[in-house]
C-alpha cells in the first residue's frame, strides 16, 4: 500500500469515527466496525481500518503524547482492544496473544458466580454464567451460542450429553455445519439448573440464551456482556479476554491434559486439524509437565505404585 493510499484511508478512517483520534472510544471502533459489517465490505476492509487507525494512534503516542496530554488534558490509550479487534478478523483467525490459562477461567467464572447472589436482575446474571461456561467447555463461537434453542441440549445422548450446535460455521460460505458437542467438565449440571431456575425467568420462546424480550442475543452483545463483566471484575487489562478467547482456551486446555487434535477438531467444528493446531497455545511448560507425566506413568508401570498420588 502506497503513503497516499494510507493517507487516504485514514482521513476515511478518521471521517467515519467522527472525531479527534485521542478522543476515539472503544464504543467509537465497535460502531465503525459494525457499520462495515452492515455495508457488506469484506473482513480484509474492516481489517485495514481498524489497523491504519491503529497504527496512527500509536505514531501519537511515540511522538505527540505529551503535546496532546498538554493541549487537551488526555492521555492517550489505544481503544482498539481485543474485544473489538475480534471484530474485524475472522471468527477463525488465530490470536497474537496466549488463551487465559485455567487458573485465570476459573477465578472468572468464581467471580460471575458469586455475583449472582447480589445482581440486580437475577436472570441476565445467572444467565451470563451459564453462558459463557458453555462458551469456554462447549467451545462455542459467540454466534453459535446465541442461536442455540432449549431443545437443542440432549441430556440423555451420550455419557455426558450432547448441544445440537445446528448452525455451526462452514467454510467459505458453504453455509451452516451442524455437529454435536459433548457437555464436558459439568456443562451438563450448569445447563440443566439454567434451563429449569433460570429460563423461565425470560419470556417463554425457543431460544436458549434469550435477552429479556425473549430473543437470541447478538453476538456483539455477548462480547460487550464479557466486557462489562471483567471491568466489575477489576482485573488488569492484560488478564481480560474476549468470548473467542474462551473457544481457544477449551482447545488448548483439552489439548494440555491429553484429549486428542482430531477429537478437539470435530468438538469445535474445524474441517481440518491444522486449524485446529493454530488455536493450541500450550503454557510454557507444556513439555516439562508431559515429560513429568510421563516418568510418573512408565514408574507406575514398573514399581505398581501411583506416584501422582
Amino acid at each position: 500500500m502506497t503513503v497516499d493510499n494510507d493517507i487516504g484511508l485514514l482521513e476515511r478512517t478518521l471521517t467515519a469515527l467522527g472525531r479527534p483520534a485521542w478522543d476515539v472510544t472503544p464504543e467509537d471502533i465497535d460502531r465503525v466496525v459494525g457499520d462495515l459489517a452492515v455495508q457488506g465490505r469484506k473482513t480484509s476492509t474492516r481489517r485495514e481500518y481498524v489497523q491504519i487507525f491503529k497504527g496512527f494512534h500509536r505514531f501519537l503516542q511515540a511522538r505527540k503524547a505529551a503535546e496532546i496530554e498538554a493541549a487537551f488534558g488526555v492521555r492517550l490509550v489505544c481503544p482498539v482492544d481485543e474485544f473489538n479487534a475480534s471484530r474485524h478478523v475472522g471468527d477463525d483467525s488465530p490470536a497474537l496473544l496466549p488463551p487465559p490459562t485455567p487458573e485465570r477461567v476459573a477465578v472468572f467464572f468464581d467471580f460471575i458466580k458469586q455475583r449472582i447472589a447480589t445482581a440486580r436482575k437475577y436472570g441476565p446474571a445467572a444467565r451470563d454464567y451459564a453462558m459463557f461456561r458453555t462458551l469456554y467447555h462447549a467451545g462455542l463461537r459467540s454466534e453459535e451460542a446465541s442461536l442455540l434453542e432449549k431443545p437443542d441440549a440432549h441430556f440423555a445422548r451420550g455419557p455426558f450429553g450432547k448441544l445440537h450446535v445446528r448452525f455451526g460455521k462452514g467454510a467459505h460460505t458453504s453455509g451452516p455445519r451442524p455437529r454435536w458437542v459433548p457437555m464436558l467438565d459439568g456443562l451438563d449440571l450448569v445447563l440443566r439448573w439454567f434451563l429449569e431456575d433460570v429460563r423461565p425467568k425470560f419470556p417463554s420462546s425457543p431460544v436458549l440464551f434469550a435477552d429479556e424480550s425473549g430473543g437470541p442475543l447478538h453476538r456483539g452483545t455477548i462480547r460487550n456482556r464479557l466486557r462489562y463483566l471483567m471491568q466489575l471484575e477489576g482485573r488488569p487489562a492484560d488478564e481480560r479476554f474476549s468470548p473467542h478467547a474462551l473457544r481457544r482456551a477449551c482447545a488448548t486446555h483439552n489439548y494440555e491434559r491429553g484429549v486428542d487434535l482430531v477429537a478437539i477438531q470435530q468438538m469445535l467444528g474445524h474441517w481440518t486439524v491444522s486449524s485446529t493446531m493454530r488455536y493450541v497455545r500450550p503454557s510454557a511448560t507444556f513439555i516439562e509437565d508431559a515429560y513429568q507425566r510421563a516418568v510418573a506413568s512408565t514408574l507406575a508401570e514398573l514399581t505398581g505404585k501411583d506416584t501422582t498420588a
